[in-house]
């Protein structure tokens, strides 16, 4: 189904914040809008905002490449992003990352079994000076969880998954 048929109105809302000419401003809030449901932007979304657009796929493909907050695979309910950049490094982050991996059962990239988490390494999430440090994306929002330990990621992990368990 189209974009412009699931949401007709915002749709048209965030096209008539660009002048026609320069209506490829928009790929970034339609992407925004194209994930907002399942997480992620599926194939036939990225076709529809090109169309929409006057764009190639491949353009909007390479935004959600690029942006750590656009999505082309559904993941778990909820995407913990570790920064793992030079200076996050140097503050423990690489270690942070591989033992939490362990305390999970998962890789990099994976979702844990449950379905509720899945772990990503991103660049630069703006914390230098707090790490190790990660976002999460979820149904909640965006939240940051800065000078993290591995104990306390596994508490916050624990308490995502009984608040899902206490919503199904």
């Amino acid at each position: 189904m189209s974009l412009e048929k699931t949401y007709p109105k915002e749709v048209k809302q965030i096209l008539s914040k660009y002048p026609p000419e320069h209506k490829r401003s928009a790929v970034m809030p339609l992407l925004y809008l194209a994930q907002r449901e399942e997480g992620y932007v599926n194939k036939a979304a990225m076709q529809d905002i090109a169309r929409m657009l006057d764009i190639t796929e491949t353009e909007v493909a390479s935004i959600i490449g690029f942006y750590t907050l656009y999505h082309d695979e559904k993941a778990g309910k909820y995407r913990m992003q570790v920064c793992t950049d030079l200076p996050c490094a140097l503050r423990g982050a690489d270690d942070f990352l591989k033992n939490l991996c362990g305390n999970l059962g998962i890789q990099v990239g994976e979702t844990t079994p449950d379905g509720v988490v899945t772990l990503e390494a991103v660049m630069c999430l703006a914390a230098c000076d707090k790490a190790p440090m990660f976002q999460t994306q979820g149904p909640d929002g965006i939240k940051y969880h800065e000078n993290m330990t591995v104990d306390k990621t596994m508490e916050l992990i624990d308490a995502l998954k009984k608040s899902d368990a206490g919503v199904k």
